[in-house]
């Protein structure tokens, strides 16, 4: 790592790369890992693993509408800030007698998840390029 050093001042360096997406201490971009957080801080969080890039929520059920609850398993799965290094899945079910029972999620609703977090990212990284 020395040798990479060697002869490189502060000033060579473009600005851009203060806020390269390898300059972290997690397995994965911390741009799209810190959006994930965010975008879910509504939801209880059951399980967060930033080295392997998992973040898995427990069932939530809107206040608003009480007979139904979603669960969300974001994979981040590459350390660029890149649209297909993010997956969301999610789980919906609604209280059918007194039971929860599985009920299919619209795609629209997992591709807006998708893009509130490549969006929070994006915006986080201008920030730092900018800051």
């Amino acid at each position: 790592m020395a040798v990479l050093a060697t002869g490189c001042g502060k000033k060579d360096r473009p600005k851009a790369d203060l806020a390269a997406s390898q300059v972290t201490t997690i397995g994965v971009n911390a741009y799209l890992w810190r959006a994930s957080l965010d975008a879910l801080s509504f939801m209880p969080l059951v399980q967060t693993d930033s080295n392997g890039g998992v973040i898995v929520t427990d069932w939530y059920a809107n206040p608003k509408n009480p007979g139904e609850r979603m669960k969300v398993t974001v994979s981040i799965v590459d350390q660029d800030l890149r649209a297909d290094a993010l997956r969301v899945a999610a789980s919906r079910q609604t209280l059918t007698g007194g039971q929860w029972v599985d009920a299919p999620v619209q795609a629209v609703t997992v591709q807006k998840l998708e893009d509130i977090i490549l969006t929070k990212a994006r915006d986080l990284r201008r920030a730092a390029i900018s800051g």
